[in-house]
């Protein structure tokens, strides 16, 4: 599907019905929404964490109403240790996404080592619908993709899975 049809993630969970999986397997992302808060955190160590916040209030309203509708909204990030300081930034603010209704989970990448894992991060909404997240080297957004595919669906949903049951949940995780 080319990137102009790509729906915002606004209609990609609006649209869920039973479950949404979000697999981040890059330990840095440049994307630039986040490069104030970024480097302020570098700086000052300070993340926002109001889930009410201008910064947030978009992503917590969906996880919300997306959770409300009964739609497991599962995250899983595999991660490099000791942590990068983007890896640490996202850890820090992970609490926001977990009081929206998102469930969180760690991967030390060690431990991914014998999982197959499809080349690009994903979103795949009721296992059948996948949305590929495309980044640049440095980690700036370069779109998203669309697929349908049976076959990269079963991938993606047996990697999730995979990291799922071996990942640390966010409470027990200590970078």
């Amino acid at each position: 599907m080319p990137q102009s049809d790509v729906p915002g993630f606004d209609a990609l969970l609006d649209g869920a019905r039973h479950s949404a999986l979000h697999l981040e397997m890059r330990d840095g992302y440049g994307v630039a929404a986040e490069s104030a808060g970024f480097a302020h955190w570098l700086e000052t160590g300070e993340r926002n964490i109001d889930p009410d916040s201008e910064y947030w209030a978009f992503w917590t309203s969906l996880v919300r109403r997306t959770v409300a509708r009964g739609v497991r909204v599962r995250r899983a990030r595999i991660v490099s240790e000791p942590l990068s300081d983007y890896a640490r930034y996202s850890h820090a603010g992970a609490v926001v996404n977990i009081a929206a209704g998102e469930e969180v989970r760690y991967l030390p990448r060690r431990r991914a080592s014998d999982i197959a894992l499809p080349g690009n991060d994903f979103w795949l909404i009721d296992g059948r619908l996948i949305r590929w997240n495309h980044f640049t080297g440095n980690g700036a957004t370069a779109g998203g993709e669309m697929s349908d595919d049976p076959a990269s669906a079963a991938l993606c949903a047996s990697a999730f899975t995979a990291v799922w049951e071996r990942a640390i949940p966010y409470e027990d995780y200590k970078p």
